[in-house]
């Protein structure tokens, strides 16, 4: 096959490659820089191509491929490498909302709600809020892990009825 050749049936392909980097990208322009780097790789690899396969295959590889290479340089670039010896502190919230001076008198009405729980509510939900599992909570409790669901439910339901003037 000529070069003229492929490249007229490279640009005969321009709708349906089009149409496949929209449905990759979900972007339009992403989509168009999609399309013109899979037409650059395609040039520049023609020789690689077997006259007699399916050109329209080997785009659509040549496109799923870049693709893919492109959203994990994406991941690798927005990946945060935590350095510190404690991966605590790659999770830990900003101290800076922990000092607000309202923060403690949050907490201390946040802790008086769930002891105005209920005994049936307040000892299941804190018990889960403390990494308890479910199984746990009922073996220990001596009830069915259902009750225990149904408690802890009750008992956030109740809590965002008394907390609610705390909800954004």
């Amino acid at each position: 096959m000529s070069e003229i050749e492929f490249n007229y049936q490279l640009l005969s392909l321009q709708n349906s490659l089009n149409s496949f980097a929209l449905s990759l990208t979900k972007n339009v322009d992403e989509a168009s820089d999609l399309v013109q780097d899979t037409y650059l790789k395609a040039i520049i690899y023609r020789d690689k191509f077997d006259a007699g396969t399916n050109l329209k295959a080997w785009t659509y590889t040549i496109m799923k491929n870049t693709f893919i290479n492109n959203y994990r340089r994406e991941v690798r670039l927005n990946a945060f490498i935590d350095s510190t010896d404690d991966i605590y502190h790659l999770n830990a919230k900003s101290t800076m909302e922990a000092e607000r001076p309202d923060s403690s008198l949050h907490a201390k009405e946040i802790q008086k709600s769930i002891q105005s729980l209920g005994e049936e509510h307040r000892i299941p939900f804190l018990m889960h809020t403390r990494g308890y599992k479910y199984k746990e909570i009922a073996d220990q409790m001596n009830l069915s892990i259902g009750t225990v669901k149904s408690r802890i439910f009750f008992g956030r339901k109740k809590l965002m009825e008394i907390l609610r003037d705390y909800q954004n």
